[in-house]
């Protein structure tokens, strides 16, 4: 049984939408359907919803990521890894957490093996981006692959705010969230 959601057209919005549509949830495994045929940014519901995405997206990878990095950076630290390869690693692992994050939450919603299928394939570019933004603030500002109390912040913030137009958009425009 498929469960949609319906979103009725604001009065504001004239001749722009049609008067109901039917949005499914990305748990679905067919297409959605674009809710609007004129894209707008102005959607404040909108942006609430895809920046409550993004937060999930960078707690799990701020996991594997800061995880990774602290491990090189107080454990092994005479491992011979340079900093490019501890920031590849840190990549990986960062959106590998982020993967199982988002499948333990919607396995909560539907099977395991179709939670896992669906959090890799609505949020990869998100991931990427996030941890991308995340590294190059992290070298920048400390010339390697290093945290510390002041960098922390900066990289999250980093983190959040470059995935965050791409979610809103992908959330606008197919009506996909699963949180």
């Amino acid at each position: 049984m498929q469960q949609y959601t319906t979103i009725e057209k604001p009065e504001s919005l004239g001749p722009i939408m049609a008067e109901v549509a039917e949005v499914k949830s990305c748990c679905d495994a067919d297409e959605a359907i674009p809710i609007s045929m004129e894209f707008n940014w102005s959607d404040r519901e909108v942006w609430g919803k895809s920046a409550y995405n993004t937060m999930w997206c960078l707690i799990g990878c701020s996991i594997g990521d800061l995880g990774t990095i602290a491990a090189f950076q107080f454990v092994f630290t005479e491992s011979g890894w340079s900093t490019m390869s501890i920031m590849m690693l840190a990549m990986f692992n960062g959106i590998m957490t982020s993967i199982i994050l988002e499948t333990i939450i919607l396995s909560k919603q539907m099977i395991l093996k179709e939670a896992f299928k669906v959090a890799v394939g609505m949020s990869l570019i998100s991931m990427i981006g996030m941890e991308a933004a995340m590294n190059i603030v992290d070298y920048l500002l400390t010339g390697g692959a290093m945290l510390t109390w002041w960098v922390i912040p900066i990289m999250l913030f980093a983190g959040f705010i470059t995935p965050w137009p791409y979610n809103y958009w992908r959330l606008k425009k197919y009506g996909k969230a699963c949180h």
